[in-house]
């Protein structure tokens, strides 16, 4: 840049458009950062609120005849009722812990009565075998609720096995009104010897959270975009019109 352009950038009618667009820039740039920040914000404490989640009893949050719904998932629960006989339990192959394949034991729990039933998985075992005996009496567990699974080998009524908690394909086996969804324990008491199953970790947050803040923090920038651009352009005209004429 020459110095006779450069004066023309700096004539005192420029210095003050130059400065109204440093800051509006500026003041944009922060703004986004900041909607950004409290997008951020948002998230954690979405994610926080789904790691925190308190323990309520069954009876009072889902029955056997509700669909299951997305609150319902990885939601802590006592739930109490009676174990179905030890023969009615089954197997639920390919399932891998701590790096080795092996199986769930399911087990339905008769919460309301002897005709409502809820699938519960008491533990992992590394193979299947013959079928430990159930809790009697009536008990009291601690689980986490899960959603019904889809695949996996389809059910086998001689070995009881299955190579999902497929919800559907159970009902059709057992003589009981299943709930549409099941439950991993997390009670020693009711494993029988079983290794408990990790509950399964809720799943990451949607980017729809604090999806507001996140749009704010785009319209900032485009209106900072924008004051650029009516700076450079009302700038540039300025210039141009101060030249001097060439005869």
């Amino acid at each position: 840049m020459s110095e006779g352009t450069a004066r023309l950038w700096l004539r005192p009618g420029l210095v003050g458009l130059h400065v109204f667009a440093v800051v509006a820039v500026a003041f944009c740039v922060f703004m986004g950062l900041w909607q950004l920040g409290v997008y951020d914000s948002r998230q954690e404490h979405e994610r926080a609120d789904k790691q925190h989640v308190p323990r309520v009893a069954l009876s009072g949050l889902w029955g056997p005849d509700q669909a299951f719904t997305a609150k319902l998932n990885h939601r802590p629960v006592t739930a109490e009722g009676t174990f179905a006989p030890a023969a009615q339990q089954v197997w639920v192959t390919d399932k891998e812990q701590d790096g080795r394949r092996g199986a769930w034991l399911l087990a339905p729990l008769l919460v309301d009565g002897d005709d409502h039933a809820l699938l519960v998985v008491r533990g992992w075992a590394p193979s299947v075998g013959d079928f430990p005996p159930v809790p009697q009496g009536k008990v009291t567990i601690n689980a986490v609720l899960q959603p019904g699974e889809a695949g996996g080998a389809a059910y086998d009524p001689d070995s009881r096995q299955i190579g999902s908690v497929r919800i559907p394909a159970l009902t059709n086996e057992l003589p009981y009104d299943l709930f549409s969804g099941f439950a991993v324990n997390t009670s020693t008491s009711a494993a029988g010897g079983l290794a408990l199953v990790p509950p399964p970790e809720p799943g990451d947050v949607s980017w729809t959270v604090g999806l507001r803040n996140l749009a704010y923090a785009f319209q900032w920038w485009v209106f900072g975009a924008f004051a650029l651009f009516m700076w450079w352009r009302m700038a540039t005209e300025s210039v141009a019109a101060a030249r001097p004429k060439v005869a």
